[in-house]
């Protein structure tokens, strides 16, 4: 049975302070900012183009470039990890390569499973609880790129996936800390939010957009289940019928349950750092309400009252507020850079 959805945003008044830029007031102008005035704009550095090998048997390969700085300083890697429909070339991907990259940073801008680039050499796709990806990725990084560490960030459904795997970090790793932007942490209440009547035309172009990606020619269904993608009508039926029996889950619910991101905070052991809007329309702060009450002690949890949905344009400043707030808190976690790796395994890192 379908989720029933929800009917309101019900901003709460005691989020954190947060200025918008004129003339984006609101949630969802925050939320479509980028998408109305976004241009590609080249970034400074020196590119490569890398490919990843998964660990799960398929072949699927997953691909990233990584951005090296014109001028470097001592800091981990910045790898940063798309939302739902995104790639390495969504907007807020390219808008945070280039905050870093000024500031002396190198960054991996990384497509996931059947994203971006990796579409050609994968015949699988990401989920939300697909961790073991993530993990590979890192796993396969060199010395010179991770000397100093990596710091993952993870935008939307992207920071579900990073908390997903935060939770599991094997020993040694190469996580020195790590942060969210707007992740949905309970699957089921984002889909209900989404399927709310006053968020149909996102509804509508979101399950577009999933289709289109998940029909690519290159990807490796069944009639079947090209048929069932086609026919879809709702995000949860998508999810339902095709994400979670693809994936192993039996049904949807299930699926939501097993990847919630807000199930898994509370054994992360590194310097994480969780930001979200109270006014995003497509994800309720409630969940963030509750980790908030339980006093992580690796996890801080910050809240403004407006936001939406990786928007945070503030009023006085040209890089977005979460990019800001990102870099107070490498910088305040600066002492603890390398913490994450065994020095007994420095310099003969795999790759």
């Amino acid at each position: 049975m379908a989720p029933k959805p929800e009917h309101a945003l019900g901003v709460e008044p005691h989020c954190a302070g947060f200025v918008e830029r004129a003339p984006w007031w609101g949630g969802d102008l925050q939320t479509i900012r980028n998408h109305l005035i976004w241009r590609m704009q080249p970034l400074e550095s020196h590119a490569s183009v890398l490919e990843f090998s998964t660990s799960d048997g398929s072949g699927d390969r997953l691909t990233g470039t990584l951005e090296r700085p014109i001028n470097t300083t001592k800091s981990p890697l910045i790898v940063l990890i798309h939302g739902l429909t995104g790639c390495e070339d969504s907007f807020y991907v390219r808008d945070s390569a280039r905050f870093h990259l000024a500031r002396g940073r190198s960054v991996l801008r990384l497509n996931l499973r059947g994203a971006g680039t990796s579409r050609r050499i994968a015949g699988g796709y990401y989920h939300a609880g697909c961790a073991s990806d993530l993990l590979d990725v890192v796993g396969a990084l060199g010395y010179e790129e991770t000397r100093h560490g990596v710091f993952a960030i993870g935008y939307s459904l992207g920071g579900n996936i990073l908390l997903n795997l935060l939770s599991r970090l094997p020993r040694p790793h190469r996580l020195v800390g790590a942060a969210t932007v707007s992740a949905p942490i309970e699957p089921l209440e984002a889909c209900k939010r989404i399927m709310a009547p006053r968020n149909l035309v996102y509804h509508t172009l979101l399950l577009r957009r999933m289709k289109r990606d998940v029909l690519s020619p290159l990807a490796q269904l069944s009639d079947r289940e090209r048929q069932i993608v086609q026919d879809a009508t709702s995000v949860f039926e998508f999810d339902d019928k095709f994400v979670a029996p693809r994936n192993g889950f039996r049904t949807a619910l299930n699926y939501y349950e097993r990847t919630a991101g807000a199930r898994q905070v509370r054994a992360i052991t590194v310097p994480t750092l969780m930001l979200h809007a109270c006014n995003d329309p497509w994800i309720p702060a409630s969940p963030y309400r509750a980790l908030q009450r339980q006093g992580l002690p690796n996890v801080e949890i910050v809240l403004t009252r407006s936001g939406g949905h990786v928007g945070f344009h503030e009023r006085g400043f040209a890089d977005t507020w979460h990019d800001r707030r990102m870099d107070d808190f490498l910088q305040r976690m600066a002492p603890e850079i390398g913490a994450g790796i065994d020095p007994a395994r420095s310099g003969v890192f795999p790759g």
